[in-house]
């Protein structure tokens, strides 16, 4: 008879834990479909920052810096979803380091179904790097507001993100291939 308890007992307990995996509300699973998924912009996934003057070879480099992925979670409210955006930015220190607090600039972009950026705001993430301390990563969390009037309306928007480098600098990305 005891063997024959869990037996009976088991497939109530699977079913419990099948009912708990599915069992969101409809507003965490339009959440979840229409969640926007952010993308990096092209040639803005890596930034070299050089010492002022001319020098452009590899012993005038501040630092280098990547965007190494983003993530979001979402939930609707009334007319409206938050996206809880998490951005990774490493750095590593060049032989030009200065000292002090090197500022690693970002952006974020919220861009309609047409193309249009709809919301947009550039950031800055801060590293003390230092020939003693080399390495530095940063996780960079913001919240963005989409307002929406059904909840379809939101499978347009697109989030674009990426480092901000100056033009000389996103010119020595393309030659780089960085």
């Amino acid at each position: 008879m005891i063997h024959g308890r869990p037996a009976f007992l088991a497939p109530l307990v699977l079913a419990l834990v099948v009912a708990g995996c599915g069992g969101r509300s409809a507003k965490e699973q339009a959440a979840a479909m229409y969640c926007p998924t952010p993308y990096t912009v092209q040639d803005a996934q890596s930034l070299t920052r050089f010492k002022p003057g001319p020098g452009h070879d590899p012993r005038d480099v501040e630092f280098q810096a990547v965007l190494s992925g983003a993530t979001v979670a979402c939930s609707l409210g009334n007319g409206r979803m938050e996206v809880d955006l998490k951005m990774r930015v490493t750095a590593s220190a060049g032989p030009s380091v200065l000292p002090g607090v090197s500022q690693v600039p970002y952006f974020v972009r919220v861009i309609d179904g047409s193309g249009a950026v709809l919301q947009g705001r550039d950031f800055a993430a801060g590293f003390r790097l230092s020939t003693a301390n080399p390495r530095g990563a940063s996780l960079e969390e913001l919240t963005l507001t989409l307002y929406y009037n059904k909840p379809a309306d939101l499978g347009a928007y697109r989030i674009a993100v990426g480092l901000k480098p100056t033009q000389e600098e996103l010119e020595y990305n393309r030659r780089s291939g960085g």
